[in-house]
């Protein structure tokens, strides 16, 4: 690990060159970019969550951590190659000053030649990507609504503020329950009627959920309260063509497992485990293209109307905050 302190760009270049060439074969083979941009707090976090992901999708990290834009312009950085983050390229910069608006300037160099470009908000969302440089030059943007203030209110921005390659952490904690829903409907000859999805307050992915159940089985699927923790039990009400009733019902029972019940059948256990923050990321890292089905959730659980066609690509808006608060 190389330590540069009061730094600049090109310094850093050299830097991750020696470290490249110091560990040889372990820095070959990039699929592609993970710049992350968060927090102070949340950094030991966001190493964590990388360096599972990285060791499923061999790339290089970017970690912005951007301070206050008062005071004097510094900027210090960390570069490993196979270090505490893993067989992996890695570079943690905190930006101080009027520098931590224009991260861009110091990322654009470092980023993996011919490889695409994925930037994760490990934090409150930004309320438009199109004003952060670091989103516009990524083909794919990632945020996590859970950990804004008022996360179902941030699910009506993000679809507000849809283009295509976006997604949110909030909708992949759901795979696992789709996943299991999908199977438990497969193969059934019945028509389904409405469903319910019982989870702790205001949980976005539970209410993405019901987006997902809405718009795939052309119901109206609600929301239940209960004590949580997150997603505790999903209900999909059924009937045959002559009328009989029959409920789907997949149950969270704690330890990692569910119990799907399906009709008058016995109850199967089925795993469903809590992921970690790194293989929900890792997840998203498997696919460079649009995610149309979370785009067809989210516009059906927000209300907002999402044209793809019509925004697929975004262009940077500058905004100076210092030149907004006058």
């Amino acid at each position: 690990m190389t330590a540069l302190w009061d730094t600049n760009g090109g310094e850093i270049i050299k830097a991750l060159v020696a470290e490249r060439r110091t560990a040889g074969a372990l820095a070959s083979g990039l699929a592609l970019t993970l710049v992350i941009v968060v927090d102070e707090k949340r950094v030991r976090e966001a190493e964590d969550a990388a360096t599972v992901a990285a060791a499923a999708h061999p790339c290089r990290v970017l970690i912005v951590v951007r301070h206050s834009i008062e005071g004097e312009v510094r900027l210090d950085a960390e570069v490993l190659v196979g270090g505490r983050l893993g067989p992996t390229e890695a570079v943690i910069m905190r930006m101080y000053g009027r520098l931590a608006l224009h991260a861009e300037s110091v990322v654009l160099p470092l980023l993996a030649p011919d490889a695409p470009v994925v930037t994760w908000w490990h934090g409150v969302p930004p309320e438009e990507i199109a004003t952060d440089a670091l989103g516009v030059l990524a083909s794919r943007r990632v945020t996590d609504c859970s950990l804004a203030p008022e996360p179902l209110v941030a699910l009506g921005q993000r679809a507000a503020d849809f283009v295509a390659g976006d997604t949110d952490l909030t909708w992949t904690r759901a795979t696992l329950w789709r996943s299991l829903l999908a199977s438990a409907m497969d193969g059934l000859d019945r028509t389904a009627q409405s469903a319910t999805v019982t989870a702790e307050t205001g949980n976005p992915t539970a209410a993405m959920l019901c987006g997902w159940l809405t718009n795939r089985l052309q119901i109206q699927a609600s929301l239940v309260e209960s004590s949580g923790p997150g997603i505790t039990e999903v209900v999909i009400n059924t009937t045959s063509e002559d009328g009989d009733e029959y409920v789907v019902k997949v149950e969270r029972t704690g330890g990692g497992d569910a119990t799907l019940t399906r009709g008058d059948a016995i109850p199967r256990i089925l795993p469903l485990p809590r992921e970690s923050l790194g293989d929900l990321l890792a997840e998203e890292l498997r696919r460079m293209d649009t995610d149309p089905v979370y785009a067809e959730a989210l516009s059906t659980i927000t209300g907002v109307a999402i044209d793809e066609q019509a925004r697929d690509s975004r262009v940077l808006v500058w905004r100076d905050p210092a030149l907004a608060s006058k």
